[in-house]
């Protein structure tokens, strides 16, 4: 199944810079982790904001939770999910 997620990230601004950074190292781990094992398939940046667009391919809303709510940054984000389904006048 396949899911669009917009991800907005609001880290604390009185964090620890230290904090912060590891958050940020594990959670980049974690999704590249993600991307070598198919399962988040494309992962774009909203241009001028601490947000991006991915694309996910798993067997179930789920397994789409427990991923998501794995990441490391998923305390400080707001998530918007998207259900697809191909598009019937699609050539892919």
């Amino acid at each position: 199944m396949l899911y669009l997620v917009r991800m907005d990230v609001h880290i604390p601004h009185d964090m620890p810079a230290a904090q912060a950074d590891d958050i940020k190292a594990r959670e980049k781990a974690y999704a590249q982790e993600l991307q070598r094992s198919g399962k988040w398939q494309q992962l774009y940046r909203v241009v001028g904001e601490y947000a991006n667009y991915s694309v996910f391919d798993v067997e179930s809303n789920e397994e789409l939770h427990t991923l998501l709510s794995g990441l490391p940054l998923f305390p400080y984000m707001r998530l918007q999910v998207t259900p697809l389904a191909k598009h019937p006048s699609s050539i892919r």
